[in-house]
């Protein structure tokens, strides 16, 4: 399954081994994903990640449009990684990172926020996407990849306002540490430090990251 693919991607890069697989939780149905959505302002997304706390049970459901797997199927982007199916790979990864990253902090019965959320799944987006073009040959990451996740960006206006601000500054923040990351690729810093450096910064609590992020020099 493609999504589990992309998931061992993603706990290999960040050594975080799940004992849960994404694909079990993924639902395909709109109209379930709207009776499920409980949050304050639901919207209609092609992914959306579908959380119901009651006590310390947590229920998940992962809504991705089907469409949008099936045309994945079709393109593999970890078989090639191009601009006919990037944007709905990053679709798919934001739903991925979201999960994993819930279910990570949730086994360790950590709390996290909704912008940790964004601001990890905008990371992932960036980094998946030079694994994946690594292996796939490209030595030095494309000025594009950066301006199209984190530059190029339209924000639904159906956010609201505290929704809006988050949804900027996890993009704002991703996008610098971003910056740094190429910086460390297109300059051959050894990719030991660079892993290192992502397996910390995956682990930090919501302040360090914003206070390590902002003190990045490149």
């Amino acid at each position: 399954m493609l999504l589990n693919k992309l998931q061992t991607c993603l706990e290999h890069i960040y050594e975080i081994p799940s004992q849960f697989k994404v694909q079990d939780f993924v639902i395909h149905d709109a109209m379930l994903a709207a009776q499920l959505d409980n949050s304050d302002n639901p919207r209609e997304l092609p992914e959306k990640l579908l959380i119901h706390q009651n006590g310390e049970n947590v229920d998940v459901a992962l809504y991705l449009d089907e469409q949008i797997l099936r045309r994945l199927e079709q393109l593999d982007p970890t078989a090639q990684l191009t601009n006919d199916n990037i944007h709905d790979f990053w679709v798919a990864l934001e739903g991925i990172s979201h999960f994993l990253y819930l279910t990570y902090h949730a086994f360790y019965k950590r709390a996290i926020s909704l912008f940790e959320l964004e601001l990890q799944a905008e990371v992932d987006k960036y980094i998946m996407s030079a694994f994946l073009l690594g292996q796939q040959g490209t030595e030095a990451m494309p000025d594009s990849l950066h301006y199209h996740l984190y530059r190029n960006v339209d924000f639904d206006q159906r956010l609201q306002a505290d929704e809006l601000q988050r949804y900027v500054q996890a993009n704002e923040l991703a996008g610098k540490f971003a910056t740094f990351i190429a910086y460390c690729i297109n300059n051959r810093i050894a990719s030991p430090k660079i892993i290192n450096t992502l397996r910390r910064f995956y682990r930090l609590p919501q302040q360090q990251k914003i206070r390590d992020i902002l003190s990045l020099d490149r």
